[in-house]
């Protein structure tokens, strides 16, 4: 009877497992889950003060500027921007794989080209790099072929060289530049790129990396291509007129666009970066177990009501 009993049991100890295992097993958070989850101090506001508003026919584009990397050139472009710089202007460039470019198309020609604003400077140092002293990263585990470490200042996609002591902005998608000559310090901030292909990281430390695009880049990504080999349009006709470009701060309160952006120190962001390092959802067989800084996206979103 005892042997009956012991039988009994070990048959239901068996067979518990599978029906427990079932009714208990977690299916894994996705980054949506966890960005989805995040407290709300895990979320920042955008400064007003460093946000530029382009305002195209079909829609704005919001870009989040870098006072950290780029001081002369985000104090240049901000003068510019009041002084209504861009006003009327136009994106000239379109390269596949690459760059939209925007600004006077006609800046070459003396006879032509626009007025800068009172106030704009018409000789910048080159801002290719900052210290790192003093200065917090929200560094990332993976490797990188650009530099010796990767990660995030001010909440900007960056790559470090802790030897130097040395920042740099990284051109991956939607970051925006200031166009140059050969001259390293030859660029104001008039003439403005934004990366729309394959992060083009041999670009990085070459040019003054200013700011980056936070909401919007589906306005920019498809405008058409311009003719090879470097996408400047043939015909004014082609080109994509830009109704203005303000600051946020000098835009009524009523007319801005409020956004949030999940902060690169918060444990909701790193979180949920290792989802998308090793994801374990339904369709991935193989965690990578590594991700391109590039690759990481920053979760924006409008304040909660």
């Amino acid at each position: 009877m005892r042997v009956a009993l012991l039988a009994i049991a070990l048959s239901l100890v068996v067979a518990a497992p599978a029906s427990a295992q079932d009714a208990t097993k977690t299916k894994p958070r996705t980054a949506k889950d966890i960005i989805d989850a995040a407290p709300a101090s895990a979320w920042r506001t955008l400064d007003p003060a460093n946000t530029l508003y382009m305002e195209l026919e079909k829609g704005r584009v919001i870009i989040e500027l870098a006072p950290g990397f780029a001081p002369e050139h985000v104090a240049n472009i901000k003068t510019m921007a009041k002084g209504g710089f861009w006003d009327g202007s136009t994106i000239y460039r379109s390269q596949d794989n690459f760059v939209v470019q925007f600004g006077d198309a006609d800046a070459d020609d003396k006879a032509k080209a626009k007025p800068l604003p009172a106030g704009t400077k018409t000789h910048l140092p080159a801002e290719f790099t900052r210290s790192t002293k003093g200065v917090a990263i929200d560094r990332l585990p993976d490797v990188d072929g650009w530099a010796p470490e990767v990660g995030f200042i001010d909440g900007f996609p960056t790559a470090v060289d802790p030897r130097a002591g040395k920042a740099w902005l990284t051109h991956c998608y939607g970051m925006l530049g200031a166009g140059r000559n050969n001259a390293p310090d030859s660029s104001i901030g008039a003439e403005l790129y934004v990366v729309i292909g394959q992060a083009p990281r041999a670009l990085d430390r070459q040019l003054s990396a200013v700011g980056r695009v936070v909401k919007g880049m589906e306005l920019l990504s498809a405008t058409p291509r311009g003719p090879e080999p470097m996408g400047f349009y043939d015909k004014p006709e082609q080109r994509t007129t830009i109704k203005a470009i303000h600051l946020a701060s000098e835009v009524p309160e009523s007319e801005r666009t409020p956004l949030q952006l999940l902060r690169t120190d918060s444990q909701a962001f790193m979180d949920s970066t290792e989802a998308r390092r090793n994801r374990v959802d339904d369709f991935y067989k193989i965690p990578s177990g590594h991700i391109d800084l590039c690759n990481v996206p920053l979760p924006v979103r409008a304040p909660p009501k």
